[in-house]
């Protein structure tokens, strides 16, 4: 166990990040060659060792947070990745990108400093691969039942990996030309190196997983076919629908959706590109969003050198403390900084964001290109804006991070797998996650369209990497039992029992 008078004796000590001036010159990770191993023990110690860990109700995968906290604690690093592989197929992954709401739910956070349990659980999936703890799992034989697997963020892994080591044959397949969704090209390589992504891919080849990119199924390819060919289907394309920003002026040159500029981005990284086709260099950049889209395309457009960088939120600033409105252990809304808007401060001298502000209008210049974008404040409740606070700001490049509206309406996909939609525009499906179809001649309202399960985003709506994991992990339990009348394949908690529209 854990030392039970380490959270007395032990300040709160996140694992210290780059140098911002240093992490601006270059596209490397964060906290790149930053992972201590005594100071990650000595946080992991911290652990109270809860009798009621409420961490876990923080967590949508159940991570067996003491547990590994104590293997940690004490330098066990393979008894901690098997604890966290036990509840995590990708805890890599989450380690960097999880905004970690088990550490609003630990106990410590009522009136103290909570865990650093993102720190300790990167720490423990990077150990695991430096000391060869995770080796690739084959099954050990096969249930001759086939999986197609549509879409390969990280839900579409999730359920692959998991429904491949339970001896069914998979077949992943990506619209793009690389497996991994928005963690190949909407994450930003400073947020999580590709690597990391790429070895697991290599783990899944291994055991089994078989992956076909450029396979876009709804359009170049019939959905209907690939269901007759497997066994079970699963969807797992995530939420890509992008909002409008549906104002005068949005036809411009010049502006453009947070997504395709992180994908331009991506790919010079990936060495397609020796330049990106749209650029932040020289240019005044307006992001209009104030979610975790917005501040990625922040620290991308810092190191593509812009000129000057604001960032608009619609949302008042919240406080620095937990709101009366959102008591422990809820997720709580109060002013955090990434590191993107750290290095903004350090290379600029000020916040970038502007709260509580609507863009009205964009102006252009004779050849049709944004040049300015003209914004009001608004009311924090209604968000209707206030007469008399119009202003201008210069832009050269507006990029509009405003989320997503779940998936694509273009796409083929849903009517030919006779999919239907919710009232939040996503794929609706049961709670068991087999999917709901649409009336026909030959299948009445809200049957299921047999054998096609939905997992993710295209299910829940844009959410968190954490919870496409667990939603893939728990999709898959529901294949495994559909294919073989039982399963012996975990099922998060929180994805069984939240609601879908959480």
């Amino acid at each position: 166990m854990t030392d039970p008078y380490g959270f007395l004796r032990t300040p709160r000590r996140p694992v210290p990040a780059r140098p911002a001036d240093q992490r601006l010159g270059d596209w490397g990770e964060v906290h790149a060659g930053q992972a201590l191993l005594p100071l990650v023990s000595e946080q992991a110690n911290r652990c109270m060792d809860c009798g009621i860990p409420f961490c876990h109700s923080g967590c949508p995968l159940g991570n067996l947070i003491p547990e590994w906290n104590a293997y940690a604690a004490h330098g066990d690093w393979r008894a901690a990745s098997e604890r966290l592989h036990a509840t995590n197929n990708f805890p890599e992954f989450t380690g960097r990108l999880c905004p970690a709401p088990c550490e609003d739910a630990c106990v410590l956070a009522i009136n103290a400093d909570p865990v650093t349990i993102k720190n300790v659980e990167q720490t423990i999936a990077d150990q695991a691969w430096e000391r060869g703890y995770t080796p690739p799992a084959p099954p050990g034989r096969l249930s001759g039942k086939t999986v197609a697997v549509i879409g390969s963020g990280p839900a579409g892994l999730a359920a692959a990996q998991q429904l491949t080591r339970a001896g069914h044959t998979v077949v992943v397949y990506e619209r793009a030309d690389r497996i991994g969704g928005l963690l190949r090209y909407g994450i930003p390589a400073f947020k999580m190196d590709k690597a990391h992504l790429d070895r697991r891919i290599a783990q899944m080849r291994a055991e089994g997983t078989v992956f076909r990119t450029e396979a876009d199924i709804g359009g170049r390819a019939d959905a209907a076919d690939l269901r007759r060919r497997h066994d079970a289907v699963v969807v797992a394309v995530g939420a890509a629908e992008r909002r409008e920003l549906p104002v005068p002026g949005r036809e411009l040159s010049g502006i453009h959706q947070a997504m395709d500029y992180l994908t331009c981005a991506n790919r010079v990284q990936e060495g397609d590109r020796a330049a990106p086709g749209v650029t932040a260099e020289g240019r005044r950049v307006v992001i209009v969003g104030g979610g975790d889209t917005g501040s990625d395309c922040l620290g991308t457009a810092l190191r593509q050198g812009a000129l000057s960088v604001v960032q608009l939120d619609i949302n008042p600033e919240p406080g620095p403390g937990r709101p009366d409105a959102d008591p422990w252990p809820v997720y709580p809304k109060v002013y955090r900084i990434s590191h993107a808007h750290e290095e903004a401060r350090e290379r600029d001298g000020a916040d970038p964001r502007v709260f509580s502000s609507a863009t009205v209008h964009f102006e252009g210049d004779a050849a049709g290109r944004v040049r300015a974008l003209h914004l009001t404040a608004v009311e924090p409740a209604r968000r209707k804006s206030l007469p008399g606070t119009e202003r201008v700001i210069e832009a050269g490049l507006v990029l509009l991070a405003l989320g997503f509206s779940g998936p694509e309406r273009a796409c083929g996909l849903g009517g030919q797998l006779g999919l239907t939609r919710d009232g939040r525009g996503n794929f609706a499906r049961d709670a068991g996650f087999a999917a709901v179809g649409e009336p026909s001649p030959t299948r009445l309202p809200g049957l299921r369209p047999e054998g096609v399960f939905v997992a993710g985003d295209a299910g829940r709506g844009q959410s968190l990497v954490v919870w496409a994991i667990a939603e893939g992990r728990a999709a898959a339990a529901a294949v495994d039992r559909y294919l073989t009348g039982t399963t012996a394949l975990p099922a998060p908690i929180g994805a069984q029992d939240r609601p879908m529209s959480a």
